[in-house]
C-alpha cells in the first residue's frame, strides 16, 4: 500500500498525494466548479489542455493543482506528475482500497442507469449507499465517483459504460468491484466494438474480473447470452424465471407501467413501478437480487422499487392535457428500440403514435438496423409514425405514409401547426436527437 503507483517529478508517492486529498475539500476537473480547498486535476482532451487553466484554478480557490506540463512556471501548489489522468485513476483506486467497502459494478448494453438507480433506492432501505451520479461512468467519471465516497458510506454502486474494447477491464481495475452484474448485451456502439461478439467480449470483462477475484455475480438466468459468457471462479446469484432462481418472476402484467409478481426466497412480492415497459423487469429483478444479497427485507425492496420515480427522460410515463406519452428518449440502440416498440404495440390503447429518432454509433450496421426498425413499423396498426434523422430518410418510400423530419425542431414546428390530441405516444431515440424538446408540444 505504501508503494507508489508511479513516481511524481517531485518524488511524491500516491500515498503522499492521498494525505493531501484527505485534507482537501475534494477533487475537481473543471474550473467552473472549483471548490475552495479542492485539488484541481488538469486533464487534457482532444480540444483542451487543463494545464492552461491550472493557475486559474488556484486563483479561484483550489488548494492544489495536479499538472503534467513541465513547462509551466514554478508554483509551490503545483503537483507535477507524468500523466494527470493516470494519477486521478490511481488516487481513486487507492481511496477505494482505503475505504474497503463493497463495490457493486454494473454494466450492460441497456438498463445500466435504471438498474443502478433501482439498486441504490433498494440498498438505501438498510444501508448508506452511494451511486454513480449522472453519466459519470467512463474512465474519468468512475474515478470521480470513487473519490466522492466517504467513510460514512456502507456500499457504492458504480456504473461502467463502454463503447470500445477493453474499456470495462480498465474501469474494473480502477474501481475493483467486489460484486457485479451485466444487465444484458445487445447491438450497440458497433462502430467501436466492431461486432456483437465485441460487445459481449467487452461487457464480459466484468465477469472475468469478478471471477478472478472470486467475487459474486448476479446473473439473469433467462438470458442465454449472459449464461454463455460465464467462466469459473465466481459465486453466482441467479434471477429470472427458472425454478432454481432465488428471485423468480411468476407473472408479468400487460400494462404500460411495469407490473409483475415475483418470489423472493419463497416470499411473494408485487411490483407496480412507475417505470414504463415490461423490458424494465430484468432491471428490477437485478435490483431485487442485489438488495436481497445485502440483507434488505423483501417488503422493503418492494416498497423501494414501487416508490422510485424515473428522471432524465428514461422510461417515463408523461400524462399531458392532450396525450399520454411513453418517454424513453435518453438513448437508443437496436436492442432497446426493438424492446420498446414490441412493448408499445402489445399494449391495448387507442390511437397509438410512434415518434422515433435515429440510432447512432452503429457503423456499417446502421442501414441494416434502421431497415429492421422500418420493417417492424410497416407491419403495425399505428395511427401515425414520425421519424427524425437522415438515417431514416434514404430508406423511406413515398408509399410508406410515414412522416419524416430532418431534426427535432422541424418536427416540433410541425406539431405546433398540426396539434396531436387524445393519443398514446411512444417517443424513443438516441440522446443526440434531443427528442425531449417535444414534451411541451405533446
Amino acid at each position: 500500500m505504501n508503494q507508489p503507483f508511479f513516481i511524481f517529478v517531485i518524488m511524491m508517492t500516491i500515498k503522499e498525494l492521498y494525505n493531501i486529498f484527505n485534507t482537501s475539500t475534494g477533487v475537481c476537473t473543471d474550473t467552473r466548479n472549483i471548490k475552495v480547498g479542492s485539488i484541481f486535476f488538469a486533464l487534457k482532451g482532444a480540444s483542451f489542455d487543463g494545464n492552461l487553466f491550472a493557475n486559474k484554478a488556484l486563483d479561484q480557490g483550489a488548494g492544489w493543482a495536479v499538472v503534467d506540463d513541465p513547462k509551466l512556471e514554478d508554483n509551490d501548489r503545483f503537483i507535477l506528475v507524468k500523466d494527470v489522468l493516470r494519477c486521478l485513476q490511481s488516487l481513486a483506486t487507492y481511496h477505494r482500497r482505503e475505504l474497503g467497502i463493497p463495490i457493486v459494478g454494473i454494466t450492460g448494453t441497456n438498463g445500466k442507469t435504471t438498474t443502478k438507480e433501482l439498486v441504490k433506492v433498494v440498498l438505501d432501505k438498510k444501508l448508506h449507499a452511494f451511486a454513480t451520479e449522472g453519466n459519470f461512468n467512463n474512465h474519468i467519471g468512475v474515478p470521480l465517483t470513487l473519490l466522492s465516497l466517504n467513510k460514512k458510506m456502507d456500499v457504492a454502486v458504480v456504473e461502467m459504460g463502454a463503447n470500445h474494447l477493453e474499456e470495462i477491464d480498465l474501469l474494473c481495475n480502477i474501481a475493483e468491484p467486489s460484486v457485479g452484474l451485466i444487465t444484458n448485451v445487445g447491438r450497440a456502439h458497433l462502430e467501436g466494438f466492431g461486432s456483437f461478439d465485441g460487445v459481449k467480449k467487452t461487457k464480459g470483462e466484468l465477469y472475468r474480473f469478478i471471477e478472478e477475484k472470486r467475487g459474486l455475480l448476479f446473473v439473469n438466468k433467462s438470458n442465454p447470452h449472459l449464461l454463455g459468457m460465464l467462466g469459473e471462479g465466481a459465486k453466482l446469484f441467479f434471477y429470472g424465471d427458472d425454478d432454481d432462481c432465488r428471485v423468480k418472476v411468476t407473472e408479468l402484467k400487460n400494462t404500460a407501467n411495469l407490473s409483475f409478481s415475483c418470489v423472493v426466497d419463497k416470499e411473494k412480492i408485487e411490483i407496480k413501478a412507475n417505470l414504463i415497459g415490461g423490458y424494465n423487469m430484468e432491471n428490477a429483478l437485478a435490483a431485487i437480487s442485489v438488495g436481497l444479497y445485502f440483507g434488505v427485507l423483501p417488503t422493503d425492496i418492494e416498497d423501494a422499487i414501487n416508490s422510485y420515480v424515473p428522471e432524465n427522460n428514461r422510461s417515463q410515463m408523461v400524462v399531458s392535457e392532450n396525450n399520454k406519452i411513453l418517454f424513453d428518449a435518453y438513448n437508443a440502440n437496436p436492442t432497446s428500440m426493438k424492446a420498446a416498440l414490441e412493448n408499445f404495440v402489445a399494449l391495448k390503447e387507442d390511437n397509438k403514435i410512434v415518434i422515433l429518432g435515429e440510432m447512432k454509433e452503429l457503423g456499417n450496421d446502421s442501414e441494416s438496423e434502421h431497415i429492421k426498425t422500418l420493417n417492424f413499423l410497416r407491419n403495425q396498426d399505428l395511427s401515425s409514425i414520425y421519424l427524425v434523422g437522415e438515417s431514416y430518410k434514404v430508406l423511406l418510400s413515398e408509399h410508406d405514409g410515414i412522416n419524416w423530419f430532418e431534426d427535432v425542431i422541424s418536427l416540433r414546428n410541425y406539431i405546433l401547426d398540426n396539434e396531436i390530441k387524445n393519443s398514446f405516444i411512444l417517443v424513443k431515440g438516441s440522446r443526440s436527437n434531443q427528442l425531449e424538446k417535444l414534451k411541451e408540444v405533446l
